[in-house]
């Protein structure tokens, strides 16, 4: 099934290896996130250690796998707060429209004018830095996708005739709704959904970075980043192996969002692909020789007032000669 889908294989292919080295961090990491080691405080790669350790012994890579429960949970969370609170105000204000469509748009206006970090620190720094307050922060930016998205489908499918005719046979508002347009819009909501993850990992990040993220003691990439900067010379992987696990994640997410929507939509996806033209290479044609002579057998024509010359042999229509012999 996904075998003309290698943005997507390769999406779910990087996202479960991610997830299998989080959830068994266990396994893979030699020691726990909170375990601090004095005695081999800034220590390189080595001594069992195989990222070496941050500035209170901390290994990195333990860190790194545990933090990413974290951050993975607070992206999922976030979403699906996002996902289920946009759904229901896109399908409301696209179905009914009228003065509901217009305040909720004007909401969802509202909250977009504001560039989606900036609007996450005031309510992080407003609500206090937690797990759930950065959920919560990353999911109200994140509704009016989900929001306008449906909106435009709902639009759309609303003027449809099974649309018409379930009206006519006197159905429920809840009933259109949650029967017959919601199934409709499940398909794009999931590729949004899958594109929102990436961007709630980098969001997450970015407030943990600036110190509105998850409280410390607790591990996470954005916090790693901002603790390994000041070793960044030295010991530059205490911040470059979180921000690879940034990297992963943010690509993975976005590579199954990109695969979702062109096997949701394969036209789409066909006229998105850029097919070079061969134009056929043909010898030129010779140019003409004008002067070659023109073959053919050659004509003789006689004037009707002269004689004929002796010399030359006429043949008759009988077969003889000119002199009658």
């Amino acid at each position: 099934m996904l075998v003309g889908y290698p943005r997507l294989t390769f999406g779910l292919v990087l996202l479960g290896v991610l997830i299998v080295l989080v959830l068994g961090a266990p396994l893979f990491a030699g020691f726990g996130p909170l375990d601090q080691h004095l005695q081999d405080v800034l220590k390189p790669p080595g001594g069992g250690y195989l990222f070496g350790t941050d500035q209170l012994g901390r290994d990195v890579l333990s860190r790194s796998l545990y933090g990413g429960r974290l951050v993975l949970a607070v992206a999922v969370i976030s979403v699906l707060i996002a996902m289920v609170i946009g759904v229901l105000l896109g399908l409301l204000s696209g179905y009914t429209g009228g003065w509901v469509d217009a305040v909720s748009m004007r909401v969802m206006d509202g909250v977009i004018v504001f560039p989606e970090l900036v609007l996450a620190l005031a309510i992080t720094y407003a609500l206090g830095p937690s797990f759930w307050t950065v959920a919560t922060a990353i999911a109200v930016v994140n509704v009016p996708k989900f929001a306008r998205v449906v909106r435009g489908q709902v639009l759309s499918l609303r003027e449809r005739d099974f649309i018409a005719s379930v009206k006519v046979s006197g159905a429920s508002t809840r009933r259109v709704l949650l029967r017959h347009l919601l199934p409709n819009v499940l398909e794009v909501t999931v590729v949004q959904a899958a594109l929102t993850g990436g961007m709630a990992i980098f969001t997450g990040a970015s407030l943990s970075f600036l110190g509105l993220g998850l409280p410390a003691p607790e591990p996470d990439w954005g916090g790693m980043l901002r603790d390994g900067y000041p070793f960044l010379g030295n010991l530059p992987l205490m911040s470059v192996i979180p921000g690879c696990f940034i990297f992963v994640a943010m690509l993975s997410f976005n590579l199954i969002g990109d695969g979702l929507r062109d096997l949701f939509d394969p036209k789409a996806a066909r006229r998105t692909r850029i097919r070079p033209t061969r134009t056929p290479v043909t010898a030129p044609a010779a140019a003409p020789d004008y002067c070659a002579p023109v073959p053919g057998p050659a004509v003789v024509t006689a004037r009707a007032d002269s004689a004929p010359d002796p010399s030359m042999n006429v043949v008759s229509k009988s077969g003889g000669t000119g002199d009658g012999n």
